[in-house]
């Protein structure tokens, strides 16, 4: 993968994707890291506030029933719970098809792999394991009660300084990446919404008579593929069609006529593509890319 500054615009970078397509992306400024982590800070304490109400109301006759047994057992389910939200929200959200958190998608951001290949479990694993040490430990430390003096007021102002570093870490490199994204070889890019237009596939469809594509060479490719495929034709380069036309012809072991356009076939191949994943979805069948089988 090659990651560098494009000059046009200081968020952008070159991405080269494991198909040798060179696209531009748009990496999240810190400002908008920063408000998608306050929105699913929002959504856990709203489920967390609710879950307690919910707890509260239908455990008090448990609780006079059984006395302090009742009452511990209330506490611990409550922490259970913290503790899956506090773990899992982000992992969860981040594994599915969109790669991203409620808030994340709201502020049209998503994780990406920086390698340019396909976002890994363990990736997602890891650059949210972080963020325990980054945040939920020093908060923890920051609402615990400080003591009169001694080590628990160092204590609070070693917490208070570890949160401030880990806050502001993204501040100080270009790619505006947090200590999870590091260790988990990701980053947090745009995904500008736009909606795929029909256009593009009917275009297409009027030349799946000549392309006649059988059912397993449709099916060498999945949903990431398919943007990627759409980039490309809206791009419009000629060398990058070519070598996007030749690599999917040799994977689906196509033979293709010298006398057929590069941008008919590809045209062809993304009506395709689009019609089966359409298909399958109506099936409750989604394919996230080509590894998924």
């Amino acid at each position: 993968m090659s990651a560098e500054p494009i000059r046009s615009s200081p968020t952008e970078r070159a991405f080269i994707t494991p198909e040798g397509v060179d696209l531009r992306l748009n990496i999240g400024d810190a400002g908008q890291r920063a408000a998608a982590f306050m929105l699913d800070a929002a959504i856990i304490v709203a489920v967390l506030a609710a879950f307690s109400l919910i707890i509260f109301f239908t455990g008090v006759g448990a609780v006079g029933a059984a006395g302090r047994a009742g009452a511990e057992m209330m506490a611990v389910i409550w922490l259970v719970v913290f503790f899956l939200l506090r773990n899992f929200y982000f992992t969860a959200f981040e594994l599915s098809a969109a790669a991203a958190t409620p808030g994340k998608r709201f502020m049209g951001l998503r994780v990406a792999s920086r390698d340019g290949g396909r976002l890994r479990a363990e990736s997602v694993f890891a650059r949210n394991a972080m963020r325990e040490l980054e945040v939920f430990l020093p908060l923890s430390v920051l609402f615990a009660r400080a003591g009169e003096g001694g080590v628990d007021s160092w204590m609070y102002l070693l917490a208070f300084v570890w949160a401030g570093i880990f806050v502001f870490f993204p501040l100080f490199n270009k790619d505006r990446l947090r200590l999870g994204d590091l260790v988990g070889g990701t980053w947090v890019v745009r995904t500008p919404r736009r909606k795929l237009t029909r256009d593009m596939a009917d275009d297409g469809a009027s030349r799946l008579t000549v392309y006649d594509f059988t059912p397993a060479q449709i099916d060498a490719y999945g949903a990431k593929e398919l943007h990627v495929l759409e980039s490309v034709l809206r791009q419009g380069d000629r060398k990058t069609k070519r070598a996007v036309a030749d690599r999917i012809a040799t994977k689906i072991g196509w033979t293709r006529d010298p006398l057929q356009s590069d941008s008919d076939f590809l045209s062809a191949y993304y009506a395709a593509l689009r019609g089966r994943l359409e298909e399958k979805l109506l099936m409750g069948v989604r394919r996230r890319d080509k590894h998924d089988v």
